[in-house]
């Protein structure tokens, strides 16, 4: 269980010591409390840990809202409580489970005994889950494989979704071509809105590569789960996110369902692309001339 670790059986002197060592280490979190059990048996309890900076803050639910979860009827992991925005208690894998670590007691090495026994697991910790950022930027979280991690990447993927569909739509509705051969267009020159850049393609992936990637840097440079995630100030000019915490809440958690559309989204768009070769509006007009016929077919048939 989180916060607690728990040393049982018959220790050697070398396994005492690296128990109490490790105890030790874990010893500045919460309040200790010993027991004795039966002979030989040592418990030792700790109180749980102070409440973590949570990613977000959390909203109280309605009475009426109940717990909402990705599929009725399920059962909602232990290690995702519902207060990050767009929670709805799908970890099918387990990949957000936090990580336990398992102490096993040296092997027996007695060259007189007949058989030596192999080291028993005579403990376990689990650390308490932290928003805390490391003091490295590149590498700031403790879990690399952790939850904090997990929803960084999945609210950046669903920002670029979100402009990247956004743009194929938009391009194509705007210019004709299939965003797939968006690239192609560009090597005639660069255009924008209908006017004549100065830039040739390699001037142009520079400055991007230079806008993109220094904002990156500015963001990786954060050591705070919020300023990494939601830096406001001029991100939010017009202070939609700030003063209300159950409104940021819910923009919060509109943003990441948003963003979860849009990744579907554009995964949909490359695999017409590369099955059809042809772009999301072409796609969509040709599902809409198949369908729709169809469906007035079937209506009147049924009707008949």
């Amino acid at each position: 269980m989180p916060g607690e670790f728990r040393v049982e059986g018959r220790r050697s002197g070398m396994a005492a010591r690296f128990s109490s060592a490790l105890l030790r280490q874990h010893a500045g979190v919460g309040s200790r409390t010993v027991t004795t059990g039966a002979a030989g048996t040592k418990q030792l309890r700790k109180a749980t840990a102070p409440v973590k900076k949570a990613l977000s803050k959390a909203v109280p639910r309605s009475k009426g809202s109940g717990d909402q979860l990705w599929l009725p009827n399920t059962q909602r992991p232990g290690w995702l409580d519902g207060s990050l925005p767009g929670d709805r208690g799908f970890d099918p894998l387990g990949l957000a489970r936090p990580a336990e670590y398992l102490q096993a007691d040296l092997d027996s090495l007695d060259q007189n005994a007949s058989v030596n026994k192999a080291g028993q697991i005579i403990g376990k910790y689990q650390p308490a889950a932290s928003a805390r950022v490391s003091d490295t930027a590149l590498a700031p979280y403790d879990e690399v494989f952790g939850l904090e991690r997990f929803r960084e990447t999945e609210l950046i993927h669903g920002r670029w979704a979100m402009l990247a569909a956004l743009g194929v739509i938009v391009g194509e509705a705007s210019t004709g071509v299939s965003w797939a051969d968006a690239g192609k267009v560009e090597l005639d020159g660069a255009r924008y809105l209908g006017f004549n850049l100065p830039f040739s393609i390699t001037q142009l992936v520079w400055i991007e590569v230079l806008l993109v990637g220094g904002a990156e840097i500015y963001r990786n440079t954060a050591l705070d789960t919020q300023s990494r995630l939601y830096p406001g100030g001029y991100f939010d000019p017009l202070g939609l996110a700030s003063g209300d915490d159950e409104r940021a809440f819910r923009l919060k958690t509109a943003e990441i369902k948003h963003g979860r559309l849009a990744m579907v989204a554009f995964a949909g768009f490359a695999v017409q692309a590369l099955t059809t070769g042809e772009g999301a509006l072409s796609s969509l007009a040709r599902f809409a001339n198949s369908f729709a016929p169809d469906l007035v077919s079937d209506i009147e048939n049924a009707l008949s």
